[in-house]
């Protein structure tokens, strides 16, 4: 049976490690959260973990086991589910007293909500037998958080037996994981991102799990994170074509979010939110029509109704922009990642981590090519992971044992792929690089650029297995750690209460500076970011480069004169906070105008 979410916002997925046991910590609220399932070897150790902590019997599934990856996931949902179940049992048990977990659960909910005015008549009543009737009523009605799981669908090596030979495809990293889920108890959704992957979405399209029950109703339901309209719809029609229906579309900004940022060509979140407002109805109604008829030729019948829903997530700061999100774009709700990092009840962060992020200001937030992937990857200066890198090139070391293999991708020097933060790349590289005709200068600016990759198979991974290890050993790991650059305006670690108390605006957590909107921030990074691939190309700069950056430059343009045209209409905040607004918007329209102008001289030049 589908259940209805009872909070308007949900936690995203958060690295490897920070919201891997985020369901077992915050479900039992209703608070729907993302679990990553690429690592199956952090998951195999956290369901060691919980096991032992429950009381659970703990059979480990090893490498030698056929189908080890898709079996350690199946078995890490089952065991949050069953984890889950028995808190919600438990807190329907509990007395409706100051301080128990079912005050707990209502006190959290939205003041809008109709179960929140249901929990307010029951606390105000005066007549016992009218009270107890509305505890009853109110305990039936609790429902947990979903436990979602994410793929991320372009992580999809291939894989071969003990014997070197290689597997069959649905052996892959992508579809053993997306099996995984679908084996699972779970009545959840998975969350697709970082675009196509042909492969998984034709596999997707024969798991049964996904087609809809004799009732119309989905168990495994499927969630796609885009960036822009025109995303969507490209995936919602070859998903719709194999059979497989889109439940949400999770719409993130490209640069104001936490992981990898994948930049769009300039266009920003107000506007790709506006073409979805506007084309919702045609989008549903596209999509209806050709998932009929898949469904007409798997022999399955179509739900009469096929609704879907439109989330954004990416920079969101305060309950007035969360409210005009939702109010204003008739979005079904929004993602809260990055917050959440400095709320230990939620997520799984070392101590050190933590304490690090809630001193870290906004210049320490930036842009970083760490990532192995060669994805542009939010960071925050002075992490263990950047520490330990730095150490490295000062003992005159490069690069990480690769074990784990995930992000293995590079094949510049070798016939299997490899990974551009281990050693062996690092070292076959550097090699290559002293080997060329470049000045000193050259040489140490490109072996920067190699040395800078991190391991983050490990270090977004580590959290988990410190908090989960208490050897004084395993203290030290480096640890990675990847918000978004909102996270700079918050000010403290908070409790659950506290955080949940923000986005509903019955708490203040932002740091007492100045905090631009979030479009505005949004524009600012993408603004620098278009300076920062300017230069980069600059060297090599040509005609196509010249293209990419007028269309860039002019998908800007067209936000900015968007947003003149919305400021008007933010009706919850202050005259002065929009008349700020204007002034920034067009500070920022002039910086876009003067750094546009030197590339077509220079190529006018030639």
């Amino acid at each position: 049976m589908e259940q209805s979410s009872v909070h308007t916002f949900h936690i995203p997925v958060l690295g490897l490690a920070f919201s891997i046991d985020t369901p077992i910590r915050v479900a039992r609220y209703g608070i729907s959260s993302v679990v990553s399932i690429v690592d199956d070897i952090l998951i195999e150790h956290m369901r060691k973990h919980y096991c032992r902590v429950q009381g659970e019997p703990y059979q480990p599934i090893t490498m030698r086991d056929e189908d080890y990856r898709a079996r350690r996931i199946t078995e890490y949902l089952n065991l949050l589910h069953r984890t889950v179940d028995k808190q919600i049992a438990a807190l329907r048990a509990s007395a409706f007293e100051t301080g128990s977990e079912i005050v707990k659960y209502f006190e959290m909910l939205p003041d809008q909500s109709s179960l929140k005015m249901l929990y307010r008549r029951m606390t105000e009543s005066c007549d016992i037998e009218a009270r107890s009737h509305l505890q009853n009523e109110l305990r039936s009605k609790i429902v947990p958080g979903s436990i979602d799981v994410n793929i991320m669908t372009k992580l999809d090596k291939l894989n071969k037996d003990r014997n070197k030979n290689a597997l069959p495809a649905e052996f892959c990293d992508a579809l053993a994981s997306l099996r995984g889920f679908a084996k699972s108890d779970v009545a959840s959704s998975v969350v697709l991102s970082a675009g196509l992957n042909q492969r998984l979405f034709t596999y997707m399209g024969q798991r049964p799990e996904f087609l809809p029950g004799a009732d119309g109703s989905f168990k495994k339901k499927v969630i796609l994170k885009v960036s822009d309209y025109r995303s969507a719809i490209i995936q919602g029609k070859i998903l719709a074509k194999k059979g497989v229906w889109v439940s949400e579309y999770r719409i993130e900004s490209g640069l104001n979010c936490g992981g990898h940022a994948f930049a769009s060509d300039g266009y920003l979140l107000g506007p790709i939110l506006n073409e979805f407002k506007n084309n919702k109805d045609a989008l549903q109604q596209e999509l209806t029509q050709l998932y009929a008829a898949a469904l007409r030729e798997k022999n399955v019948d179509c739900p009469a109704t096929l609704p879907f829903r439109l989330t954004v997530q990416g920079g969101i700061g305060t309950a007035k922009e969360d409210s005009f999100l939702r109010n204003y774009y008739a979005v079904d709700g929004t993602g809260w990642g990055s917050p959440f990092l400095l709320v230990p009840e939620a997520t799984n962060l070392d101590e050190k981590t933590r304490n690090f992020l809630a001193r870290a200001k906004k210049d320490d937030y930036y842009i970083s090519d760490t990532s192995p992937l060669g994805i542009a990857f939010n960071n925050v200066r002075g992490s263990s992971s950047e520490e330990k890198i730095r150490q490295q090139i000062e003992d005159g070391e490069h690069g990480s044992f690769c074990t784990k293999k995930f992000l293995v991708s590079n094949l510049e020097f070798t016939s299997e792929p490899i990974c551009t933060a281990s050693r062996e790349y690092q070292k076959l590289k550097i090699e290559q690089l002293k080997s060329l005709d470049l000045s000193p200068e050259q040489l140490e600016q490109k072996i920067g650029k190699v040395l800078e990759k991190a391991c983050l198979c490990e270090d977004l991974a580590a959290p988990g297995i410190i908090n989960a290890n208490q050897e004084q050993k395993l203290a030290d790991r480096a640890v990675a750690v990847c918000p978004g650059p909102n996270l700079a305006y918050f000010s403290r670690i908070a409790s659950l209460e506290e955080m949940v108390g923000h986005i509903y605006g019955r708490v203040q957590l932002l740091r007492e500076m100045h905090r631009p909107n979030l479009f505005i921030n949004e524009l600012r990074l993408y603004v620098d970011y278009m300076k920062n691939e300017m230069q980069k190309r600059f060297e090599h700069w040509n005609a196509k480069e010249q293209k990419y950056f007028d269309t860039f430059r002019k998908n800007l343009s067209d936000g900015i004169a968007y947003y003149r045209e919305l400021i008007p209409r933010l009706i919850e905040e202050s005259e002065r906070y929009r008349e700020t607004m204007w002034n920034e918007l067009l500070a920022l329209e002039e910086e876009l105008f003067a750094i546009a102008v030197p590339a077509a001289e220079q190529l006018a030049g030639r």
